[in-house]
């Protein structure tokens, strides 16, 4: 069959907006998706939902139709979006609305079955992780515009290319290879060129949006549109795939994609092939992602500037603890920042960041804000902050829980309103034994004895690093075949630890890749409660894999 072009216009809810025109007119496409949702967006849509229960989806989505709806049907191009967020069914009725007064005769249609909140009492939401064949559904349908609540990012490719190729629940290496690519458009430009560890290889002030060449065994080209900014190679293409992984296990709602069999290579200039991919049966149960507000939380960053920084420090320390002493969650942080003899007063100061959390709203507060802003003329010599403190705003947690495939009703509304019950996957052949843990693949040789040099391991490898709940995940990889062999041996868990002080006391688990030559490390609990917790400087541990490329390590001069 012909081939399936799938293109990306948006990576996270208040991506570039203008880039859903972007895709329509920069060349041909058959398919348009969105991803508007992570786990702090459910959150966010949790308590606009609160508000008014009319609420619950990406509006921003709306507005991008209204100017991009009439191309869209010109040209042929079918939209599908997760952007029904908390409640896809009100977004489809609004979509079908802004159709009726533009005068564009659209099919709209929508998947819903993902909310489980009314069984998990005291969650502002709670989401199943719903697969592609809700949205295969109402495609086959002939539905020109699909919204979804929670589906795995993936599902918006794989969707598509279920309805167009007419694949079965088991037909699991092509199921797999679809996954692959939809979880390499699900982050935009992050596939073209966006927060590239080697940024300079390229011209990324306004990387396009990519695309996948979908073929009916499964295989694939990542692309974006001629014209374009950025640049797709295989670097861009291999940052992307490790980001938010795990193991080699890839494990969706409707298969579990091996990465340890992805095989990359350059076709083209802005052009790689996916392909090799194998896939295995789903796990027998969903993740459902849980949000609930944590308490409240408030935060002061002083700045301290010149001389004295440390007994600055402790001054601000030593007076506010009277305010401080209730409050269930305390931390301070001091952040040299500053430098001697600096030739800017920015450049010689440090920031000392106070973060507070409590159940009660009157805990952190303006007992804090109070207690921070009496020392304005009573702390330290240079005192003031970044922000004036306010009042303690409410925060949220997120956790993992799983349930059967069954404890869903995954339904397909079809444009005519027909209700369409999507069936679980098949259970599998009981006399087929379930996947054991994989095998850890070989090391390659080492290099042999040289010289070495103290330098940042960003020279010789590139890295990429994101959030999963309360855990970060760090891929890291290496650009040639000598400096795999070289990061294989010395990359490993405990050196990880040992180069990121805050892991030390964490479990940090290492899986090979030795296709990709990358290594992907995952640190348990170093989120915190997740995103929404706000534990740690960098909540989402997005740079987290560019801290590790700062640190020093010696590297044989061979790779250099």
């Amino acid at each position: 069959m012909s081939v399936l072009r799938v293109g990306n216009a948006s990576g996270f809810y208040g991506d570039r907006f203008d880039a859903m025109r972007e895709m329509l007119t920069g060349g041909p496409l058959d398919v348009l998706t969105g991803d508007y949702l992570a786990e702090l967006t459910m959150l966010i849509l949790g308590r606009d939902r609160l508000k008014d229960p009319g609420a619950g989806y990406a509006r921003t989505f709306l507005r991008q139709l209204e100017e991009c709806l009439g191309l869209a049907h010109e040209r042929g191009v079918r939209i599908v979006a997760n952007a029904g967020g908390l409640n896809p069914a009100g977004l489809a009725g609004a979509v079908r609305a802004l159709a009726e007064r533009l005068g564009i005769p659209v099919r709209v249609a929508h998947v819903e079955g993902d909310d489980l909140t009314a069984a998990h009492p005291g969650a502002l939401a709670a989401h199943a992780y719903l697969g592609g064949f809700g949205i295969a559904a109402c495609l086959r349908e002939g539905a020109d515009v699909v919204v979804t609540g929670r589906v795995t990012d993936a599902a918006l490719v794989s969707g598509p290319a279920v309805a167009h190729f007419g694949w079965g629940p088991t037909e699991y290496d092509r199921l797999a290879g679809a996954v692959v690519a939809g979880h390499l458009l699900e982050c935009g430009a992050q596939a073209t060129g966006g927060n590239y560890a080697f940024f300079q290889d390229g011209d990324v002030r306004r990387p396009g949006f990519p695309l996948a060449e979908l073929h009916a065994d499964g295989t694939s080209v990542i692309t974006k549109h001629d014209g374009t900014g950025g640049f797709v190679d295989v670097g861009t293409v291999t940052a992307q795939l490790l980001y938010e992984t795990g193991g080699a296990r890839y494990p969706g709602p409707d298969v579990t994609a091996r990465l340890d069999t992805v095989r990359l290579s350059r076709e083209g200039p802005d052009r790689v092939r996916v392909e090799g991919v194998r896939g295995e049966a789903p796990p027998p149960t969903l993740k459902v992602g849980l949000n609930r507000l944590g308490g409240f939380r408030n935060e002061v960053a002083f700045v301290l500037t010149g001389l004295d920084i440390e007994a600055k420090a402790e001054l601000v320390r030593a007076q506010m603890a009277p305010a401080l002493g209730k409050i269930a969650d305390v931390r301070w942080e001091l952040a040299r920042t500053d430098r001697p003899d600096a030739p800017t007063e920015e450049t010689a100061s440090a920031l000392l960041r106070l973060v507070v959390r409590d159940p009660d709203p009157r805990a952190v507060g303006r007992a804090v804000s109070g207690a921070a802003i009496e020392l304005a003329l009573a702390g330290y010599p240079g005192f003031h902050v970044l922000a004036p403190p306010g009042k303690g705003a409410p925060y949220g947690v997120f956790e993992d829980v799983y349930v059967p495939h069954g404890a869903v009703d995954h339904v397909a509304v079809l444009h005519d309103g027909r209700r369409v019950t999507v069936a679980s996957p098949p259970a599998p052949d009981t006399a087929v034994p379930e996947p054991g843990p994989l095998p850890e693949p070989p090391l390659p040789p080492p290099l042999p004895p040289g010289p070495v040099r103290r330098a940042p391991l960003g020279l010789v490898a590139g890295a990429r690093s994101g959030d999963k709940g309360g855990n970060a995940n760090v891929g890291v990889w290496a650009r040639t075949d000598d400096a795999w062999r070289w990061l294989a041996h010395e990359l490993t868990a405990d050196r990880f630890r040992e180069l990121i002080p805050e892991a030390r006391a964490l479990p940090v688990t290492r899986h090979r890749l030795p296709h990709l030559r990358a290594l992907n490390f995952v640190v348990e609990g170093i989120l915190g409660e997740g995103v929404a917790a706000q534990a740690r400087f960098d909540p989402q541990a997005k740079a987290l894999g560019e801290w590790l490329r700062a640190r020093h390590l010696d590297i044989p001069e061979v790779l250099l």
